[in-house]
């Protein structure tokens, strides 16, 4: 297969084959105990980062903005949102567009909420410190729901978790995006993020470690399909996978489905 060298190459400058999915080793930032300057400095990085590889400007063009309105306030929440840089972004381009969308983000680590909370506010955006179970038990619903780099965290029962508190949640649409792994991807952050090594300095960035790491721990697009409810679909982008849950095109039934009692650790 044409895979397989690339593979070797990324093993050997990578460290790591990306030939199956890392599920045991942790991130730095996952860590409680971490640095806090060097959470806060991968905080502000992840700005830079996501505008780059995550794709959500294609992914509002092409999945949200259809179902905003300048008449309607349209809800969306955010699970696992971090420093909340991808739901301040979702709120500029709707305002750009004269279209009204109410944002709930959501993460359970305090560190993350308090990073958020510490910005400027951008209107249209509410941080909260939470589960997305904890919003199923209450009986919140949105009529949208995404994440960012959040599935690639989560232990088999975390994700089926997820999943249904995400399916629970919505009203119209979930779209979970993550990075898909390869080779290429690996090669291509691994020189892009060169000059972010921390060489050793315990307060520095930890967006090259963990983004490695994140690389190793995600799916392929085959390996996504295979964790997914009936009524869910993957779409490949250039670098990522998504998955979706689409009740705009009649898909799947607005059941409403249990939240798991297994709490996600999300990520922005």
């Amino acid at each position: 297969m044409a895979g397989r060298p690339l593979d070797r190459v990324a093993r050997r400058v990578v460290g790591h084959s990306l030939a199956d999915r890392e599920t045991q080793a942790s991130e730095l930032m996952d860590d409680p105990d971490c640095d806090a300057e060097g959470l806060r400095r991968t905080y502000r990085q992840f700005v830079v980062v996501n505008r780059l590889v995550s794709g959500w400007r294609g992914v509002y063009v092409r999945r949200l903005r259809p179902l905003l309105s300048a008449g309607r306030t349209t809800t969306l929440l955010d699970i696992g949102s971090g420093g909340g840089d991808v739901p301040r972004a979702l709120a500029r381009w709707a305002a750009t567009d004269g279209l009204r969308l109410d944002i709930t983000a959501i993460d359970p680590d305090d560190r993350a909420t308090a990073y958020a909370l510490s910005l400027p506010p951008v209107p249209g955006v509410t941080f909260r410190p939470c589960f997305s179970s904890d919003l199923v038990r209450e009986g919140a619903r949105f009529d949208v729901v995404t994440s960012n780099h959040v599935l690639h965290h989560l232990d088999p029962d975390q994700t089926a978790g997820l999943l249904d508190d995400s399916a629970a949640l919505a009203r119209r649409l979930v779209v979970h995006d993550d990075i898909a792994r390869s080779p290429l991807a690996a090669l291509g952050y691994w020189v892009g993020t060169l000059p972010l090594h921390r060489r050793g300095r315990p307060d520095a960035s930890f967006v090259r470690d963990d983004g490695l790491l994140s690389i190793r721990r995600s799916y392929r697009p085959d390996e996504l399909a295979a964790v997914l409810p009936q009524g869910w679909t993957v779409e490949r982008q250039p670098f990522r996978v998504l998955a979706v849950l689409d009740r705009t095109r009649g898909d799947a039934t607005d059941a409403g489905s249990s939240s798991s009692p297994v709490p996600e650790s999300p990520r922005a």
